[in-house]
């Protein structure tokens, strides 16, 4: 079995590579296990350096390079008529610090029927839908993010003591 341990910031176009399919709870670990897209077992066992992000590449000793795409899975899809009622919704649930993913049309987080309910309360649509989870990291977090995904900046900016 491979081993992966370590994190590439960038690949040529001419290097070759496997890929995976991880879910975001797995994309959080440092050491985990998991089938590649061609049916082969491998192990994680990563500096403990941030999230891998789909599209993210780790290598093993030998330079084996692995493309680490973001599995669809099941998540709520807020979508509102306005920016506005998007930005309130998105203020809310950072409000509980909730994991967020944000687009310019919708918000996407795990499934809680207690927060879509609160978001319904909003006035607010939200549906179940599979789609790969990209959560905001935090504003003091390491790492380069796509800001085409990423509009609304300041949505939970409060103090904690």
């Amino acid at each position: 079995m491979k081993i992966y341990t370590q994190r590439i910031e960038a690949v040529t176009e001419d290097q070759a590579f496997e890929t995976v399919q991880l879910n975001f709870d797995t994309r959080q670990k440092s050491r985990f296990r998991a089938t590649l897209v061609s049916g082969c077992d491998i192990g994680a066992d990563l500096p403990r350096t941030g999230i891998l992000r789909g599209g993210s590449f780790i290598a093993t000793e030998s330079g084996d390079l692995l493309r680490v795409d973001a599995l669809p899975e099941r998540l709520m899809c807020v979508q509102a008529s306005s920016e506005f009622e998007l930005l309130k919704a998105a203020y809310h649930l950072g409000n509980r610090h909730v994991p967020l993913m944000l687009t310019p049309s919708a918000l996407y987080f795990e499934p809680d029927h207690v927060l879509a309910e609160m978001v319904e309360g909003l006035g607010l649509m939200v549906t179940e839908v599979d789609h790969p989870f990209e959560p905001e990291s935090g504003a003091y977090a390491q790492h380069a993010h796509d800001h085409r995904l990423s509009p609304i900046k300041a949505i939970h900016a409060h103090a904690h003591h």
